[in-house]
């Protein structure tokens, strides 16, 4: 998976939390942990996505840090020489294939601009309009991931689940209430966009 090396982490040594930050610092966090040879299964999750980070934690720490650089993202130049293609790339335009109805076409290409600009356009207002609506999906999916993860044997786990996709926020905080500390803490911090969201 790539994944930005900044990108907000969190490690958890089994119900523990042990560190938060970017994910070089929390790897290391992690690598000390696992080097000690705790019994508990050690797990980083990206805080914007709840999902798990596979770190490769072989070896020294000079060859993790090495290992982790190469899992950053990076967005690949043009290559030279290379022969250019339609779109705008000084802009960031990149040409991608779209399959429409023709009355889709016949409606895109009667607007000023044509059908690039209308589309552009389309998709910016659709991102305005659905903005909370998108902010809260995406943290109740990470709170989703990280609870699954985690919780799931946890008492009222499926029920905190409904809660949390039902926007619930005094039901989900009751479900979790007996929750390890650090575990509950952790579902409240990614689940407060979906029920702040909608407010």
């Amino acid at each position: 998976m790539l994944i930005a090396h900044d990108t907000q982490c969190t490690v958890f040594q089994g119900f523990r939390r042990i560190a938060s930050g970017d994910l070089h610092l929390v790897a290391l966090k992690a690598k000390e942990a696992i080097d000690r040879g705790v019994s508990e299964p050690v797990l980083i999750f990206a805080d914007s996505s709840g999902q798990v980070i596979d770190v490769d934690y072989r070896g020294t720490l000079d060859e993790m840090s090495r290992r982790l650089l190469d899992m950053q993202e990076h967005t690949p130049g043009p290559v030279t020489g290379a022969p250019r293609g339609p779109g705008r790339p000084k802009l960031g335009v990149v040409a991608r294939e779209v399959t429409l109805l023709p009355r889709h076409w016949d409606y895109l290409n009667r607007q000023p601009g044509g059908a690039s600009v209308t589309l552009r356009k389309l998709v910016d207002e659709a991102r305005k309009v659905n903005a909370t609506r998108d902010r809260v999906r995406e943290a109740q999916e990470a709170a989703y991931r990280f609870m699954t993860a985690l919780a799931g044997d946890e008492p009222g786990f499926e029920e905190a689940l409904r809660a949390l996709f039902a926007s619930n926020e005094a039901r989900f905080n009751e479900m979790t209430a007996s929750w390890p500390a650090d575990i509950r803490d952790h579902a409240k911090q990614l689940a407060a966009t979906a029920f702040r969201g909608i407010q």
